[in-house]
């Protein structure tokens, strides 16, 4: 799935429980986030202009419900959108 429609489906929330760990990954990649560090299975991301982190960590194949909510709330906090790069 490119990360145009990823997005889409994200913001529209009806999808929490079935989303891809590595989908998710590439996503907050594509929004200006950097791997700041990995520890374990917690991959840590910060973004320059954005004070809050970003502490993702897979069960299974599979993002956490909660922080794919997270993850949607920083994205209408901070008004983020895709770099022009992004599919």
């Amino acid at each position: 799935m490119n990360n145009r429609k990823f997005l889409e489906l994200i913001l529209g929330g009806r999808s929490d429980n079935n989303v891809d760990f590595s989908d998710l990954c590439r996503l907050v990649a594509s929004l200006g986030f950097n791997t700041c560090r990995q520890k374990g299975s917690h991959h840590i991301f910060a973004h320059p202009a954005i004070p809050e982190i970003i502490n993702l960590q897979p069960r299974g194949h599979q993002a956490k419900p909660y922080q794919v909510k997270q993850v949607r709330s920083l994205i209408l906090r901070y008004n983020l959108s895709l770099s022009e790069h992004a599919d």
